[in-house]
């Protein structure tokens, strides 16, 4: 069932969402080459701690026997992963990559989540291109999220404006309501077609988020049962905001 929610869980809602824009901020300016990426987990964790927050994503549920939940408070994704990287010691953040970060922070009982890809240092023209494509599409398809419009017409606007640049959407993997529980109702695809899915309401608070990939949009899950990749190596770049349906145009909670 989709949730609508009323003034008050949206002003609780955007505390969450505050925190996570503030630690994106904070990731900024302090990500660079030769760091590991366990170390940017641990400074993001202490960071969100500080600010009244709870790392929502520590400890997820992998919901898979024999995989453990996840121990990061940080899906770090670097090139060619597309999501659920787990932190580690022995990977270290080097120049010219580009670093697909995801983050749920939980305050009040609420969730806000968002999405970034980070260019370290001396980037590819084409990684370049692919990071400016991806976080794009997040702002024309939400061209589309106001009352009346459905889920479609996002996920139709994501995919027409990717496939302009010769880059594939990920289709296994998608956005998604969000409030109370970090993934509720709807799904919120990349892909799809204009006039279907649910229609949209005022009171919705969505995550849409696309997962781009330079290459084909084939994807294969690495032996730690989180890390999703591209079959064929190419770069893959991620953007994500929760966003709330008013009455008129969208509101991003995720952004300061």
């Amino acid at each position: 069932m989709i949730s609508i929610k009323s003034k008050r869980e949206i002003e609780l809602m955007q505390e969450a969402c505050k925190i996570t824009a503030q630690t994106y901020d904070y990731i900024e300016k302090i990500i660079k080459p030769g760091m590991s990426t366990l170390e940017l987990d641990n400074l993001a964790e202490k960071f969100i701690k500080e600010h009244g927050g709870i790392p929502a994503q520590k400890g997820y549920p992998s919901g898979i026997k024999g995989v453990p939940n996840f121990p990061g408070t940080l899906c770090i994704s670097i090139n060619d992963e597309v999501i659920h990287g787990i932190p580690s010691k022995e990977i270290i953040i080097k120049d010219g990559d580009i670093v697909s970060v995801d983050l749920v922070v939980l305050k009040n009982g609420y969730n806000g989540d968002a999405a970034r890809t980070f260019l370290i240092g001396d980037v590819t023209p084409e990684a370049r291109e692919l990071v400016e494509v991806t976080k794009q599409s997040f702002f024309e398809a939400i061209k589309y999220a106001k009352p009346g419009n459905r889920i479609g017409d996002i996920s139709h606007a994501v995919e027409s404006y990717v496939k302009q640049f010769g880059f594939s959407v990920v289709k296994e993997f998608q956005g998604h309501g969000i409030g109370k529980e970090m993934h509720e109702e709807p799904g919120v695809p990349n892909y799809g077609k204009p006039g279907k899915g649910p229609r949209l309401v005022e009171g919705m608070t969505i995550a849409v988020e696309p997962m781009v990939i330079a290459g084909k949009s084939d994807i294969w899950e690495l032996e730690d049962g989180w890390t999703i990749a591209t079959q064929d190596g190419s770069l893959a770049a991620h953007y994500e905001n929760t966003i709330l349906i008013t009455e008129n145009e969208p509101k991003i909670l995720t952004i300061l």
